[in-house]
């Protein structure tokens, strides 16, 4: 029998993979299947921003005379349906796994000491383990986060309505995107980031989703103090004494692993559990997948983690690849980008995007998003690509599947693409393999 701990993406695959394969496999899963992608990450966000790029259109179109008004947001309403579609899409995958021949185990904590797995306090037998206990919030060590009014992605859902001032702490995808649904909202939004806002972003992509950020306060290179309130948010305390009024705060300041039911096996300072590319951790037997593991924290990435672990405790030696998984921030546009391991040479071409569905209506304001690719001018080898349109993360899931699989830039002239679409990486390519053939003549 095996034992998976966490129902999450990276253990509900790699259970169901072992079920499939014939193996008698518990999904041990404290709370909702799911994981937090479902609950209170990746979901939540899509659903939030569907509105939030709803209101976004509506002012665009109004203020070309084509609508007459924008739709007015009532939070509560919002947060009451995400739940509702939350708990159908949670019944769905609880249905889907049990179908696969796994036996789901609600309401109790799964847990290690080494080789022995517990379920609540109960010690069960299992010839292997795969561990996917995920992650959770980072508090940074300042003053006042404990106040009411301060929300992770995780306490969000607690936040009765909307404030008028919200400070969103952190620089990262998940600081930029929910400062960007809540000022779609009508919330006065300021980012307050230790270091540079998406500093990890290219630059010219960086600057594409600053458009998006227009209108919200950014504040970078700024460390904060402290945050300020008798028993309820005040204001935000920067370093340097500078206080900014703020009704909440949102901190999003990063991801820990969950890894303190799981002991007995060889961690990193930050908790991670170690693993080697098969995902087998210092312990004979046990395995691990998923955020727990640390970075990239993406949950394509702790999907196949899952599989990669099954897999080899079916004794079929499978090691995990990250070369080209793609990844995105979800804005007015979606941002999307994938690069092969050599990706960080190449000649890089940039252009504006052609407009299409979702991004009509902006041209008129002088805007239809970006494209981007990054060529290896020696073997003509698309090494990179990013995308600042409607529908890119669709599009990079497929270019960056292609350039593992060694995709040039010549490639692309076979290649017919659906019209109308907002994609520019395909002319990008096209052009890029017509420049190489001029340098080469």
């Amino acid at each position: 029998m095996i034992v998976v701990i966490g129902g999450g993406p990276a253990g509900r695959l790699g259970a169901m993979h072992l079920a499939q394969a014939g193996e008698e496999v518990w999904l041990v899963e404290q709370r909702s299947i799911g994981g937090q992608c479902l609950h209170e990450r990746c979901m939540t966000i899509c659903a939030l921003n569907d509105v939030a790029r709803l209101i976004e259109s509506a002012r665009t179109q109004q203020g070309l005379g084509i609508l007459d008004s924008v739709p007015a947001v009532s939070y509560p309403a919002i947060r009451k349906r995400i739940c509702e579609v939350q708990e159908k899409l949670s019944s769905v995958l609880d249905a889907e796994t049990r179908r696969a021949g796994v036996e789901v185990i609600y309401g109790a904590e799964g847990r290690l000491e080494g080789s022995r797995v517990f379920i609540g306090d109960e010690e069960v037998r299992a010839d292997a383990v795969i561990a996917a206990t995920g992650s959770r919030p980072a508090i940074p060590d300042i003053p006042g986060t404990d106040l009411a009014g301060v929300y992770t992605y995780r306490t969000l859902p607690a936040m009765p309505d909307l404030p008028r001032r919200m400070a969103v702490i952190g620089g990262g995808v998940v600081a930029a995107e929910f400062a960007h649904i809540f000022h779609a909202f009508g919330v006065e939004v300021v980012i307050i980031a230790r270091h540079g806002l998406l500093r990890d972003l290219d630059p010219k992509m960086r600057s594409a989703a600053l458009r998006d950020l227009a209108g919200i306060g950014v504040r970078e290179e700024t460390p904060v103090a402290g945050i300020e309130g008798g028993g309820r948010v005040r204001s935000v305390l920067l370093a340097g004494g500078e206080e900014l009024e703020a009704d909440a705060v949102l901190l999003a300041t990063g991801l820990v692993p969950n890894s303190g039911m799981l002991q007995g096996l060889d961690k990193h300072p930050d908790g991670a559990v170690v693993v080697d590319a098969r995902m087998r951790t210092s312990v004979p037997g046990v395995y691990a997948a998923g955020d727990v593991i640390g970075p990239p924290y993406l949950t394509p990435a702790a999907r196949r983690e899952g599989v990669v672990a099954a897999e080899n405790i079916l004794g079929r030696e499978t090691v995990m690849d990250y070369e080209g998984i793609p990844q995105a921030m979800s804005l007015r546009y979606d941002y999307a980008f994938a690069a092969t391991g050599d990706g960080d040479g190449g000649v890089t071409l940039s252009a504006p995007a052609p407009a299409g569905p979702g991004s009509f209506w902006d041209v008129a304001g002088g805007w239809a998003g970006l494209a981007q690719v990054r060529v290896d001018p020696a073997t003509g080898r698309l090494i990179g690509a990013s995308a600042a349109v409607p529908g890119a993360s669709i599009l990079l899931s497929y270019i960056g599947y292609l350039m593992k699989r060694g995709i040039t830039v010549d490639d692309f002239d076979e290649i017919v693409e659906v019209h109308p679409s907002t994609d520019g990486v395909y002319g990008l390519a096209r052009y890029a393999a017509g420049m190489l053939k001029k340098k080469n003549e």
